[in-house]
């Protein structure tokens, strides 16, 4: 029996392992988009549904325990989902916030009030229900894997990042292909995503995961050049795709990595004689300043031109935030249920703002959570944080004198800081890909000093 245990989870976690990358390779070929009608989202959905049958069958056992504080915050957002989707008798949906157009609907028509559920589009909190397949199979097969699997995880997202930069290469030399499994624009520098906003994210976790990968614990010399190398690449990208939030994160992600391995990254300096690390360092920031410099000055920096046109430019978010606050508060405390943004906005869109721009989102999800989610969704998003800054607090701030052992969780504390920073002004996590990251990085937080530190949950039981 207890060969049969030990032997166990070496099945599970080298199933789990494989299983996780071939999942991940699929979300970076047909997860880079957020909308409900693209081909890519049933694949990506289906492909999740598989590996989630294969991993229950297959699976001699599923470590929930190491994943439980992502499991209920996922399966809390599921449970508002359903309850969005439950029918209502008339007597209580009508007497709903901003449900009076559909009231005097029904009177137009001359029928009796049907039954009608919380959420005003059922079929689009529907769809936001089937999207949590995606972070469902990540927990499924991340619960499994030891730390050093999840290490070997992190490298093959940067492996993904490294591919996706190659794309962008491809997309910025003026190569025009599409991918028929996202809405992608011909022309534009997303790589593998819909959106450049989304794919500058991508590239800015690439950042965070090469520093990551080259001074976690006592990584090689080679691994800090090529670094720097990749660090080039995806800061240079980054600025190619023209989006100026990917700046910001770019920059935020860099220095946080530096901050949360500078002990690292300060015993390999202390390798080198003193005047090599002094040259070395000026070398390094002279070449990422004249390569950006360079690039700014060939006018292939897209995201800095961009920057400098922002007075002179009517930027849609700053003419939609408004009105989607003032719909929040007439939806307020119920709001309009998850993935329904696209029909309460075309109601509550003023004449004055009608125009040739299509507007399915928000383009920021910490107040379209809000609205679709009212005082429920609000405090679903509070207790996420709360979670998040006590975990973080842990990686960050309490001392550990184990090598390596805050590596992981403050590089899911990173992530996780970069994708909040980019849903300020886009909705990132709304695509497979960034959600699973999502999903990846919440449990390397939760990896990193877990036992004896402030947790919500306590460790037994």
């Amino acid at each position: 029996m207890s060969r049969h245990s030990s032997a166990a989870p070496d099945r599970a976690s080298t199933l789990s392992f494989w299983l996780l990358l071939a999942f991940l390779a699929i979300l970076w070929v047909s997860g880079g988009a957020s909308r409900a009608d693209v081909l890519g989202q049933a694949f990506v959905r289906s492909s999740a549904w598989l590996i989630i049958v294969v991993a229950i069958l297959a699976l001699p056992r599923v470590d929930w325990r190491a994943v439980r504080e992502p499991a209920i915050v996922l399966g809390a957002a599921a449970l508002l989902l359903i309850f969005q989707s439950v029918p209502l008798p008339p007597a209580i949906w009508t007497e709903l916030p901003g449900r009076a157009i559909f009231n005097e609907a029904a009177i137009l028509a001359g029928v009796d009030q049907p039954w009608r559920p919380l959420s005003i589009s059922p079929s689009g909190t529907s769809n936001a229900l089937a999207s949590l397949v995606v972070p469902t199979a990540v927990l499924l097969l991340a619960g499994n894997l030891t730390r050093e699997q999840h290490w070997r995880v992190a490298v093959f997202v940067l492996f993904l990042a490294g591919a996706g930069a190659v794309l962008g290469v491809l997309q910025f030399s003026g190569a025009k292909f599409g991918n028929p499994l996202i809405n992608s624009v011909t022309g534009a520098v997303a790589g593998n995503f819909a959106n450049r906003n989304h794919f500058a994210l991508f590239l800015a976790v690439g950042c965070v995961l090469a520093l990551a990968w080259a001074f976690r614990e006592k990584a090689g010399l080679w691994k800090t050049g090529t670094a720097f190398g990749l660090l080039v690449i995806f800061v240079l990208m980054i600025l190619a795709t023209g989006s100026r939030s990917g700046v910001v994160v770019g920059l935020l992600g860099i220095m946080l990595a530096l901050l949360a391995f500078r002990e690292e990254i300060a015993r390999k300096f202390r390798i080198l004689h003193r005047r090599y690390s002094v040259a070395l360092i000026i070398l390094a920031i002279v070449a990422v300043i004249g390569v950006i410099w360079l690039s700014i000055y060939l006018e292939r920096a897209a995201s800095v031109e961009r920057a400098t046109l922002l007075e002179g430019e009517s930027d849609l978010r700053l003419q939609i935030w408004p009105i989607v606050l003032d719909m929040t508060r007439a939806y307020f405390p119920v709001g309009t249920g998850f993935g329904t943004f696209d029909p309460a906005y075309r109601i509550g869109e003023p004449d004055s703002q009608l125009n040739t721009h299509y507007v399915n989102l928000a383009h920021n999800d910490w107040l379209q959570v809000v609205l679709e989610g009212g005082v429920l969704g609000l405090v679903l998003l509070a207790a996420s944080f709360l979670w998040f800054g006590l975990r973080s607090f842990n990686a960050w701030c309490v001392p550990d004198n184990r090598p390596g052992s805050c590596s992981l969780a403050r590089t899911g504390s990173i992530v996780i800081v970069l994708i909040l920073t980019a849903s300020i002004t886009d909705y990132p996590a709304r695509t497979p890909m960034v959600m699973a990251l999502l999903a990846l990085a919440a449990i390397w937080l939760m990896k990193g000093k877990s036992k004896g530190r402030i947790s919500l949950i306590p460790e037994s039981g």
